[in-house]
């Protein structure tokens, strides 16, 4: 050994005390890094109008996932409400910037003057209708008179809905239709297989869950009346969308492009579902058949994500000639106490920004996504 070589446990004094006066020095360093890397990442919270988050939320999880929000400054925590009305209470308040409701609900707000809008449809189609057991007798609306009929909660857009379609099949919603909480998945299940339900009036990812349980669906022909209407889309107070802009932007643009990713490879969704939200993956069923139960909620909304389905050309456009017609509809049949406009509902001031992403990248992306081939 040469002289003056140092060795491992014999390093000379100058040495050691020179380590002794970075090492705190580096953990501060290293501290500094992390706060501001975490400070790099604004959490939002945003309303997810469902007691339970489903593998239909897959869009956010991959914005997520491939740090698309991230590269925009947020990161997103989706917060599970009862329904649509809880949703728009919390971003009336302040407690949520945003959330993602049905629109009859905006509007039952905006009638009460909170300046509230949706600045990105995310359901193009209705997500909603009646269904029954697939052997139940009942074939349209009218063979539900004096029967009970189960909603996700009581501040689901589930209520809404079927209180407008017996008013709109000239039924009386206060005494000719029993409305209880069916709760969501294996709890509906149970209550359809006890009897205790005759019909349900939730959404499509929540039959999917029933269906999961065990229970065999079947959606009433006099749905048609309500699929061309819009569902549900991001909302915030009009002025978070002034003094937040770029943020909102940022919400809507992931979405959007999550949209497209899960569009092309729903397998790949669910997976990346499940490593975010792990709760969301069945347990005690082995991969295949939890990917399999994860994919049906997924599928059934696909109808609905579907751009060509509400006559729209960019992702979250909000066709306002769609929201006037639901929004009457409500209003002919008493939901809403007085019209609603389209247009105060709605805005697509942040439309063409939220869009500014490169659409064919994306889908070859998915394509090949988890050594997809």
């Amino acid at each position: 050994m040469k002289a003056g070589a140092v060795t491992a446990g014999n390093d000379p004094p100058w040495r050691a005390k020179t380590r002794l006066y970075f090492r705190p020095l580096v953990a501060a360093l290293t501290l500094i890094a992390a706060t501001t890397a975490a400070r790099a990442e604004n959490l939002i919270r945003l309303g997810w109008c469902g007691p339970v988050v489903s593998t239909a939320a897959a869009p956010f999880a991959i914005a997520q996932k491939l740090g698309w929000f991230a590269e925009g400054g947020i990161k997103v925590q989706l917060i599970p409400l009862p329904g649509s009305s809880d949703c728009v209470k919390q971003v009336a308040t302040g407690d949520l910037p945003y959330s993602i409701p049905s629109p009859e609900a905006v509007a039952l707000m905006r009638l009460q003057g909170v300046k509230m809008k949706n600045f990105y449809t995310a359901y193009q189609s209705n997500i909603y209708g009646i269904a029954v057991p697939a052997e139940s007798p009942i074939q349209s609306f009218t063979d539900l008179k004096g029967k009970t009929i189960g909603v996700t909660s009581m501040a689901s857009a589930g209520v809404v809905i079927v209180r407008a379609m017996a008013s709109d099949a000239g039924m009386n919603p206060d005494t000719d239709i029993r409305i209880v909480v069916g709760g969501e998945g294996g709890q509906t299940a149970a209550l359809l297989r006890n009897k205790q339900l005759d019909a349900l009036s939730q959404f499509d990812a929540a039959y999917a869950l029933v269906e999961n349980a065990g229970i065999k669906l079947r959606m009433l022909k006099d749905n048609d009346r309500i699929t061309r209407f819009p569902s549900n889309g991001l909302v915030a107070l009009e002025k978070t969308l002034t003094e937040h802009r770029a943020e909102a932007v940022i919400l809507a643009r992931g979405l959007a492009m999550g949209t497209v990713f899960m569009q092309t490879n729903p397998e790949a969704s669910v997976r990346i579902m499940f490593e975010l939200y792990p709760q969301t993956k069945a347990i005690g069923k082995d991969d295949a058949e939890a990917l399999a139960d994860g994919l049906r909620p997924l599928k059934a909304r696909l109808h609905a994500w579907d751009l060509a389905s509400g006559g729209a050309t960019k992702y979250g456009e909000n066709i306002v000639a769609n929201y006037d017609a639901y929004l009457a509809f409500l209003a002919k049949y008493g939901v809403l106490k007085q019209a609603v406009a389209g247009s105060d509902v709605v805005t697509n001031e942040l439309i063409d920004d939220s869009n500014k992403f490169d659409v064919e990248a994306i889908r070859k992306m998915a394509e090949g996504y988890g050594g997809r081939p």
